[in-house]
């Protein structure tokens, strides 16, 4: 007789028995477990209140005494000054992480140095304004997008530093204001010799072209007068005048009306390159929340309680392990 499946049979439920038992014996280690922590903070009931009174209390303490704040600048670099920019600002980075309040100081013109915790700067993606009225910048998008991923392209440092908005964010543990902190820092990123010269001459450029307009459209505004005269002088007379329709009026006034355009184009630039790092805003004191910033007063005591229970743990494997070098 064969009792090769019969022997299966048995050894399987020999198996499920051996697993069932694993089972139990694990959920009976997590109860035997919690029953112990239970026992544990029973017995320390009176330490365990007092460790979360101190908690609480230093916490509260530390929230109201250590506060961090965000501050923000959205600047735009003109005359090319992208990369100068970036340059100067990891340079206040590199001497804020080496400590150099002296440079901060001194060169920077930062009234508290030791308040300054970190500096960085960024682009504002604006894909819009990179294209606007910019027919070789829309090509570049399309070229490369054919060969990538347009969010990767438009994030990337040689799209992105092209960007014509930059946001300065520098984080201080007390509260700062414009003259202290911002005046001082633009000081200090306009202060360049050879942007100064560029801007000097980028700027008296722009006044010559303006100038040559408005000449041109005093010369277009007299055409149109004498026209007008003209067309007035034939409809008094009693001969009929005709006008060739190829005549090229029509291409004078847009002319004027897009040299018009241009005008209003250029004061509004003016007004947005009277320094090489044109601010535009500047948000200054935003109380910074994050991690742990402002939640001291919960993360003590937790802390506290684990460290608690982690020296009892400690004490206890200990006197166990002693115990059995004894036997």
């Amino acid at each position: 007789m064969n009792t090769t499946p019969q022997n299966n049979t048995d050894n399987q439920e020999i198996d499920l028995s051996k697993i069932s038992k694993k089972i139990g014996g694990f959920f009976e280690n997590i109860s035997t477990s919690i029953f112990k922590g239970f026992l544990f903070f029973k017995r320390n009931i009176l330490w365990v209140g007092i460790l979360i009174i101190l908690g609480v209390g230093i916490g509260l303490y530390l929230d109201k005494t250590t506060k961090v704040y965000d501050n923000e600048i959205i600047v735009s670099p003109n005359f090319g000054s992208v990369d100068y920019l970036y340059a100067k600002i990891d340079l206040i980075s590199s001497k804020i992480n080496d400590n150099d309040t002296v440079f901060l100081k001194k060169v920077v013109g930062i009234e508290q140095p030791k308040k300054l915790k970190k500096i960085a700067i960024q682009p504002i993606t604006d894909v819009y304004k990179f294209i606007d009225n910019k027919a070789q910048n829309f090509e570049l998008i399309k070229l490369m997008a054919e060969d990538g991923d347009i969010k990767k392209i438009v994030n990337e440092s040689l799209t992105s530093k092209n960007y014509p908005y930059h946001l300065i964010s520098f984080t201080t543990d007390k509260e700062t204001s414009n003259e202290k902190t911002v005046q001082p820092l633009l000081k200090y990123l306009n202060n360049s010799d050879y942007y100064a010269l560029i801007q000097k001459e980028y700027v008296n450029n722009i006044k010559i072209k303006m100038t040559a307009n408005d000449t041109i459209i005093a010369q277009i505004n007299g055409l149109l007068n004498a026209f007008s005269s003209t067309t007035n002088g034939s409809q008094k007379s009693d001969k009929l005048v005709y006008y060739n329709e190829n005549s090229q009026l029509n291409e004078v006034i847009k002319t004027k009306d897009g040299l018009v355009n241009e005008q209003g184009s250029h004061r509004i630039e003016l007004v947005n390159l009277d320094k090489i790092i044109k601010d535009n805003s500047a948000t200054l004191n935003i109380k910074n929340t994050q991690v742990v910033n402002g939640k001291m007063k919960i993360v003590l005591p937790f802390l506290f309680l684990f460290l608690f229970v982690m020296a009892g743990y400690l004490n206890s494997f200990y006197k166990n392990q002693m115990a059995k070098l004894k036997k």
